[in-house]
């Protein structure tokens, strides 16, 4: 090893070595502060887990006992019952409020706003689809289509479009998203938005052959072409 090499070196070392040294008085220097920040962040951690696991979960496992309760009074069609309770059990309005923070409070937002739709409350509809939240995309086709049905019946049919743009464009579920590109094309074409209406039936055709309402998709594209024909 040359000279210049074995000079590089030492200065490495000494280097590193005076670092730690700084480190080493930094460390005692802050002895107090560091152990209350450590010490923090163990309190954190563990009032992070002891959250989850004593009070979240069990909360969210009440929550969806009353969904289920609340489910069953809806695929009866009691709709008022789902809603607001039967005496016994919850209904989907009060486990939104009660269990604000669970997964199955969230979803019984969705359903209140189903329900409502449903007795023809369009703008309680409305307002409980806008606490919705969710990452999934089917639930977020349907809930854009029912704020997007609602705004229909409010005679809204600007925001409706709207809303059913916001549906077929959340997924591409081959079960959901041809029912409200059917709606949106229809509602498009009504409000004289040919063109807009034209894209709609389009990938309804192309995009879900295999679909139910794709089977008018023709027709609506030949009635489109004739109305297109007559205003030239």
């Amino acid at each position: 090893m040359s000279k210049k090499e074995t000079e590089q070196k030492e200065e490495v070392i000494i280097d590193v070595a005076a670092s730690l040294t700084k480190a080493e008085a930094f460390v005692e220097n802050n002895k107090k502060t560091i152990t209350y920040v450590v010490a923090g962040v163990l309190v954190l951690v563990a009032g992070y887990f002891g959250f989850t696991k004593l009070y979240l979960e069990p909360l969210e496992r009440e929550a969806q006992l009353e969904l289920f309760k609340a489910q069953e009074n809806l695929d009866r069609d009691s709709l008022r019952l789902a809603l607001n309770g039967d005496g016994v059990s919850m209904g989907f309005l009060e486990i939104a409020e009660e269990y604000s923070w669970t997964k199955a409070g969230n979803l019984s937002r969705y359903y209140a706003g189903v329900c409502y739709l449903q007795l023809g409350e369009y703008e309680d509809a409305i307002r409980q689809m806008d606490k919705f939240n969710t990452s999934d995309p089917v639930f977020k086709v349907l809930a854009n289509g029912v704020i997007a049905d609602a705004f229909l019946e409010l005679n809204q049919p600007k925001e409706a479009l709207e809303y059913y743009n916001k549906a077929v464009n959340a997924s591409d579920n081959e079960f959901v998203v041809p029912f409200y590109l059917k709606k949106a094309g229809m509602l498009a074409e009504e409000q004289g938005k040919l063109k807009e209406a034209r894209r709609y039936f389009e990938r309804l055709k192309n995009e879900f052959p295999k679909s139910q309402h794709a089977l008018d998709a023709e027709k609506f594209l030949a009635r489109i072409d004739a109305k297109e024909m007559n205003s030239k």
